[in-house]
């Protein structure tokens, strides 16, 4: 399924901007209303991780949907969708090493070594870094096909923040939201392998 070029550009592009934009603005709001339970410095940290996860998983996907079903304009939301993906992951770091650690770098190195969930997480956005930079069409053209080899990257990377969400749940709590991100992972890439050696 295609959609007429005009419709694409003009109405669907800007549609997923908007939509893109919906957690936020539903954050700000329930910082607004003061609606985000007894600790709404955890409850915006978390959802804007969840948010980036979300995003990744998106991206990933829009190459399945491209071999499924032949829809070829999806591969062009990747980009934007790539770098809320990372926007939401920032936001996501900026609020742990503002609000919760209060940017003393001491206590969040140890953090880091401590506390597993936190090291992949760090892994994960680091990452996602040289993605964003290198996002740009521009600099797909000077890279030529270091590139694809780059971009890569996404992989072990949506492991790792797979693995950072599942972990930073209480071992009590209710495990399917992480296992349905997994197991949504394990599909997407398990269709690329299949595509690899099917090929």
């Amino acid at each position: 399924m295609q959609f007429p070029e005009p419709l694409f550009t003009r109405f669907l592009k800007p549609l997923v901007f908007a939509c893109a934009l919906i957690p936020l603005v539903l954050i700000g709001w329930g910082v607004w209303q003061d609606s985000l339970g007894a600790n709404p410095i955890e409850a915006v940290t978390r959802s804007t991780g969840d948010w980036a996860l979300r995003f990744l998983l998106l991206t990933l996907a829009l190459s399945t949907l491209r071999r499924l079903v032949g829809w070829t304009q999806g591969i062009r939301l990747r980009r934007m969708l790539g770098l809320f993906a990372f926007f939401y992951a920032s936001v996501h770091l900026i609020l742990y090493l503002w609000l919760d650690q209060f940017f003393d770098w001491g206590g969040i190195w140890r953090d880091i070594l401590k506390r597993p969930f936190i090291t992949v997480g760090m892994l994960a956005f680091l990452m996602l870094i040289p993605l964003a930079i290198t996002s740009p069409k521009a600099m797909l053209r000077r890279l030529g096909k270091r590139w694809k080899t780059l971009h890569t990257l996404i992989y072990p990377l949506s492991m790792l923040a797979v693995l950072h969400f599942w972990w930073m749940k209480d071992a009590k709590s209710d495990v399917s939201e992480p296992l349905l991100y997994a197991l949504i992972l394990a599909a997407l890439l398990g269709e690329r392998l299949y595509q690899r050696f099917k090929a």
